[in-house]
């Protein structure tokens, strides 16, 4: 097991390395890539498949001379939860990837394909890491490669500054996670995270701070609200190939971070689980307030990313908050829910990335007000685009449904059965997470409708055709797994078994108990019987009252134009205008009138994100003044910064003689 593990680390790693002096070649440094992680995802999935049913946990130590001790592997059933979603759609985004950038000139693509594959490998070492040294470095490694991938089209002004924010909140995150795990490591006395045991005896107070500075770094790179600022801005702007790993992927490890620090931490009070919950339900109508409001198909995807990490966020809360209360069936739903909306997520979010991809690669343009009527000519994509959007909006028979069915359940259950007290923050968090649904049918009935429904509002869209079978196979395979896990949950579902275990700290419950909670086993095939029989009386009628065929979208017009057609921007303006804030109200912009007579004026929309334009714009600004007036400290001459360097020496050999001097 340990041998099939460290070849799928070294295999993408292999790669990079062999596509570097091949990188003027681009279609050869693609396929390098795509075998290799198709190579390094067979033993991986093993791996993490044999982890997940029981078998016992992988332990690597490679002594060095650097302080700190070995570099320690550590994989048990937790990091295999988080490496299955790694090894499933690396190989298919690095295939899809191939065939999307085929047409790109004048790029070292091997550059970028040595990038992605080391993504790749610092997202399994990540995942595996059992010390503090090396699980950063990972972390670091993943946070730089991603950001050359982001600015892959660094010649795009917003693709640089999209890239730039990436960059700066990646570093903030690290700066919180090195305090946290410098502070960790001097209470238990050691880099390893086999001994972090010990701060299950530390003071409940500093245990808070600990996870409130987890829960900022870790969030950050999860997408988490508030500190989602750079996911709306860095997706849109990567390759639809990165942007679906990012987002169906890299976010998870912001996850996975804060889970291994429940573990790690005594006992978590309840409020820490309403914490959770808070900051998760507020992510989920903000992402989604906002996801109604774009223009841009990617855009709009990533701040529905926001919202699905915050509704796994509400699930984790509520299983913790259930967990300290003592209802350990309420903490196995909610766990159980948010643990399995993660895959879910990451497969129908890879599923749709890559989905827009293809409409931006065959209309060269992100922007929804200028698509429309795709079905025709992309009746392939527009199919995997309606699977999606069905997946994601959590309506049967799709994986969505059964995993936020279960934090419903977990919600319902806690709310109920709780003390009133305790139980009505549940019952309140049950409607929160219901508006919120029904703005996701919203956004991607949106979504669809506006991108591949109607009549084409552009020369580009009306000109578009199907890409090839690389750029179709990959998400229709994601598309298979959302439709396997609606119609079969259960073997899905006792593959939680371990990581919830953990999480519950108890073999009070086991997993087959949820489907006494649920009912899935039977429900599932009384859907199916149920849409069967719609679909044949749908038929049957059809056949009976042939269609009529007339102009889509007439809007009343006899004879309607595109310009008379629902666009993006009017079909959410009801939404927007009544039930949005006036801060997350786009702003529209025209010109002025200015004489009795006026020409031809333009309106335009735009969108933005109020955290970071209106806080965290703000607060930077105010540093960079401060930081202005230190500019003196900068005299642009070598001898100057030299006398800098041996006064801070000095100051350092002071420093350390009175802190290890006595010795």
């Amino acid at each position: 097991m340990a041998e099939l593990w460290l070849l799928s680390l070294l295999l993408p790693v292999f790669g990079a390395l062999l596509v570097l002096p091949l990188c003027r070649y681009a279609t050869l440094s693609a396929g390098i890539a795509a075998v290799t992680t198709v190579l390094a995802a067979i033993p991986g999935v093993y791996v993490a498949m044999s982890l997940l049913n029981g078998q016992p946990p992988i332990s690597i130590a490679y002594a060095w001379s650097l302080p700190g001790g070995a570099l320690q592997i550590d994989v048990d059933a937790v990091s295999a939860f988080f490496l299955l979603p790694v090894f499933i759609l690396s190989p298919l985004c690095a295939i899809y990837g191939g065939a999307y950038l085929h047409q790109v000139k004048g790029k070292l693509l091997g550059v970028h394909w040595a990038f992605f594959l080391l993504l790749v490998a610092s997202m399994v070492l990540v995942l595996s890491a059992g010390q503090v040294f090396l699980f950063l470095v990972a972390w670091e490694l993943m946070s730089l490669t991603s950001f050359f991938l982001v600015a892959f089209d660094h010649q795009n002004k917003e693709v640089k500054q999209a890239a730039w924010v990436y960059l700066v909140a990646s570093h903030l995150g690290v700066t919180l996670l090195l305090g946290f795990f410098l502070y960790s490591s001097q209470w238990s006395g050691s880099l390893f995270f086999s001994d972090f045991e010990a701060l299950r005896a530390i003071p409940q107070h500093q245990a808070t701070g600990l996870f409130l500075l987890a829960v900022a770094g870790f969030g950050i790179k999860a997408g988490l609200f508030p500190f989602h600022v750079w996911l709306p801005e860095a997706h849109p702007a990567a390759p639809s190939h990165v942007s679906a790993l990012m987002s169906a992927v890299m976010v998870n490890l912001g996850i996975y971070g804060i889970l291994r620090t429940v573990t790690w931490l005594p006992q978590a009070p309840a409020w820490w689980g309403l914490l959770l919950a808070g900051f998760g339900i507020a992510g989920a109508l903000y992402g989604i307030a906002l996801a109604a409001v774009q223009q841009d198909i990617k855009r709009c995807l990533a701040y529905s990313t926001v919202e699905n990490v915050g509704i796994i966020f509400v699930g984790l809360g509520v299983g913790i908050y259930a967990v300290a209360a003592g209802f350990s069936a309420v903490a196995l739903l909610a766990f159980a829910g948010a643990l399995l909306h993660l895959w879910n997520h990451s497969l129908f979010k890879g599923m749709l990335f890559l989905g827009a991809g293809n409409l931006v690669h065959a209309t060269a343009t992100r922007n929804m007000n200028q698509l429309g009527g795709l079905m025709k000519r992309l009746p392939a994509t527009s199919m995997l685009l309606i699977g999606g959007s069905v997946a994601i909006t959590a309506l049967p028979p799709f994986n969505g449904f059964i995993s936020e069915w279960l934090i419903y359940l977990g919600l319902l259950h806690g709310g109920l059965e709780m003390p009133r007290a305790m139980g009505l923050p549940l019952l309140l968090l049950v409607s929160l997470l219901a508006l919120v649904g029904a703005m996701a049918i919203l956004v991607f009935v949106r979504l669809v409708g506006i991108s591949v429904l109607g009549n084409p509002r552009s020369a580009a869209a009306a000109s578009a055709h199907e890409g090839s079978i690389l750029l179709l196979a990959p998400p229709a395979i994601l598309l298979a797994g959302c439709v396997l896990i609606g119609l079969n949950p259960l073997p899905v579902l006792d593959l939680l078994r371990a990581p919830v275990v953990l999480l519950i700290k108890t073999e009070l419950l086991p997993m087959l108990t949820l489907t006494a909670f649920t009912g899935l086993g039977r429900g599932v095939w009384l859907l199916l019987a149920l849409i069967a029989g719609m679909a044949l009386l749908f038929f049957v009628q059809r056949h009976r009252h042939p269609a009529v065929v007339a102009a889509t979208w007439g809007c009343g017009f006899a004879l309607p134009n595109n310009r008379m057609s629902y666009n993006a921007t009017a079909f959410s303006e009801l939404a927007h205008n009544h039930l949005l804030p006036r801060t997350l109200r786009p702003e529209v912009v025209t010109a002025p009138v200015t004489t009795f007579f006026p020409q031809a004026v333009q309106l335009s929309q735009q969108s933005s994100d109020p955290v970071l334009n209106r806080l965290l714009q703000l607060f930077f600004t105010r540093i960079a003044n401060l930081c202005q007036r230190l500019r003196w400290f900068q005299q642009g001459r070598l001898p100057i910064y030299l006398l800098y360097i041996f006064l801070t020496c000095i100051g350092l050999m002071v420093w350390s003689l009175r802190v290890f001097g006595g010795g």
